[in-house]
């Protein structure tokens, strides 16, 4: 069905959709709520990025039905190049346009009582853990016009349960491959982990054929005491795609988050990576590279806001605007009042190749306790011209002293990266970008 500017989509052939999915009431409702409320929220107001003029809602959701397959072998070469050697026997997830083609359990993992599943299965097998969780504390419905369409109009993406006191030894991995012209890709990731748990869990977006149109995207993390979670994704979304990603974690006491995250969509985007630091002892890091080509606009806040004492949250974020690329780059640390012996540290730093490429890093320290630490870093500049000079002297071209110069910037973060299949990856992908 075409999903329309003004109305989206009305509430019932909405109700009949979900219905026709033998959804439960409760999620039904959720999103008729949600949809009432789409026309007379706000979008989203990023810091120094105007994205009124922004098409979220050239889409349809009526899209082509993939061919399930049997063996990765089957596979697109544009799918299987995300596909991780080490999840591949373990557990692995797979969708085209929302749907799920391949899936692999661990035999062990299930024993231990792990859910690994796309979403529509969740709702079906373990209603009652979704509904405790979905978009509860992480993320709201009614935020803003963009979180209430995406609660209207979820589907696809993946539910990931850990119960208490499990060690998930091998990574999870989830690739989301979208095809279809015009395609709307609304999925949802949730992730529970409980007290002293541990998970990895890897996802890949990217956009082959024609590709998406919109991509408006929801991932919350619940972080038990104690847990700990690495979630690691990689966004390769084409230039036509325009794109709304919402992360988010929530971390109970000594609980802790690792964030790697690789933002190489060629088209507009607009990501907020966002974790709250609840219980006392908890720890966030969080990791992001982004390459910006052609004309898109980009725009990625970052925050981690301490409520627990003796929390810890750090940021660092690297990213190389090209061509007359724009990247905003947000970072803020929010120390709450009564988090004392809190510690927070940032740092995003922009380097422009071309003299059209924009970059603008903006570190925020917002403090409301005494008794804390806290300190940032940023930085915008140009290549050295001296650098280039050194490398050319050298019989390398510009390009590919340009290329080098990339990677060498990008590499203290890539190298930090808490997932070796992301870090393997993000190095595949800044190599694809820095050629162009």
């Amino acid at each position: 069905m075409s999903v329309e500017t003004n109305p989206l989509i009305g509430p019932d052939k909405l109700k009949e959709r979900s219905e026709g999915k033998q959804e439960p009431k409760w999620l039904t409702d959720l999103r008729l709520d949600a949809l009432n409320k789409v026309e007379s929220l706000e979008l989203p107001k990023p810091d120094k990025t105007k994205i009124h003029n922004w098409d979220f809602t050239s889409f349809t959701q009526e899209l082509r039905e993939p061919k399930e397959i049997s063996s990765l072998d089957e596979l697109s070469s544009d799918i299987q190049q995300f596909v991780d050697e080490e999840a591949t026997g373990n557990s692995l997830l797979i969708q085209d346009n929302g749907k799920t083609i391949f899936q692999t359990n661990a035999a062990e993992l299930v024993e231990k009582g792990v859910v690994f599943c796309d979403f529509a299965t969740a709702v079906k097998e373990h209603g009652d853990l979704v509904k405790k969780y979905l978009l509860t504390e992480a993320v709201s419905a009614d935020e803003n016009k963009l979180t209430a369409m995406h609660a209207a109009l979820m589907e696809g993406g993946a539910f990931i349960y850990v119960p208490k006191n499990v060690n998930v030894e091998v990574p999870l991995q989830a690739v989301y491959a979208v095809s279809d012209e015009k395609a709307g890709l609304f999925n949802h990731v949730l992730i529970v982990a409980e007290d002293n748990s541990s998970v990895t869990y890897v996802e890949n977006y990217t956009g082959y054929g024609s590709g998406a149109s919109v991509a408006n995207l929801v991932a919350e993390v619940y972080v038990g005491a104690g847990a700990r979670v690495s979630f690691g994704g990689v966004d390769t979304l084409n230039e036509d795609a325009t794109t709304y990603v919402v992360r988010r974690a929530h971390v109970e006491r000594d609980g802790r988050i690792d964030w790697a995250l690789g933002q190489m969509n060629d088209g507009d985007t607009v990501a907020e990576n966002i974790t709250y630091l609840v219980g006392d002892g908890s720890y966030a890091d969080a990791k992001l590279v982004s390459v910006g080509t052609g004309e898109q606009k980009q725009n990625f806040t970052t925050l981690i806001k301490h409520y627990g004492k003796h929390s810890e949250g750090y940021i660092l974020k690297h990213g190389v605007m090209t061509e007359r690329a724009l990247g905003i780059f947000n970072g803020i640390s929010k120390i709450e009042k009564a988090a004392t012996k809190a510690h927070g540290e940032q740092t995003e730093r922009i380097l422009m190749l071309g003299e059209r490429a924009r970059g603008d890093a903006n570190p925020i320290l917002l403090i409301d306790e005494d008794d804390v630490t806290a300190g940032h870093a940023a930085s915008v500049g140009r290549i050295d011209p001296l650098q280039m000079f050194y490398l050319m002297s050298r019989g390398i071209s510009r390009a590919e002293a340009e290329r080098l110069v990339i990677h060498g910037f990008l590499e203290p973060v890539v190298s930090q990266l808490p997932v070796a299949s992301v870090r393997k990856q993000m190095k595949t992908v800044i190599e694809r970008k820095a050629k162009r």
